[in-house]
């Protein structure tokens, strides 16, 4: 199976054969950040870490979209949902609501979790599972809720 770095590098080149403009824009700023990261910290990135520097951008397009639409921007609003549909699709599929709770229970029951001070070790424990997955705030609630 090709890295997502590959992929993504694959995927630019599809891009410019069809002549997609916006697709292809988006992943040279998901190259760029990857390789921006790697000279910055002068390592070779792994799937796991492109995964979250992927999530990342993410959620700031999330975040660029929410104002976009309070502000009646609906240009930018639908650039930003075809940046973060681009992007998404190198992240690894999304966990349904019954498996996030199910993974939640798994780990408090694993870190013999009992109240609101055991919320870090849950949360360590989740991380790797989760990663791309599912959105760490939505995680943060589903074990907030659980242990209270």
């Amino acid at each position: 199976m090709a890295t997502i770095k590959e992929r993504l590098n694959e995927a630019v080149k599809d891009a410019l054969r069809a002549k997609e403009k916006l697709k292809l824009s988006t992943l040279r700023m998901a190259l760029s950040e990857l390789k921006r990261v790697e000279i910055d910290e002068r390592v070779e990135l792994d799937d796991s870490r492109c995964i979250t520097i992927l999530d990342k951008m993410v959620k700031q397009r999330r975040e660029s979209l929410k104002q976009f639409d309070s502000a009646g921007r609906d240009d930018l609003a639908e650039r930003e949902r075809a940046e973060i549909e681009v992007i998404q699709s190198f992240l690894p599929a999304a966990l349904t609501t019954s498996e996030l709770e199910s993974l939640v229970t798994e780990a408090i029951a694993q870190t013999s979790a009992q109240s609101m001070k055991d919320m870090r070790v849950v949360v360590e424990n989740l991380k790797p599972k989760v990663l791309g997955r599912a959105d760490m705030a939505e995680v943060s609630k589903l074990i907030k809720s659980k242990l209270t």
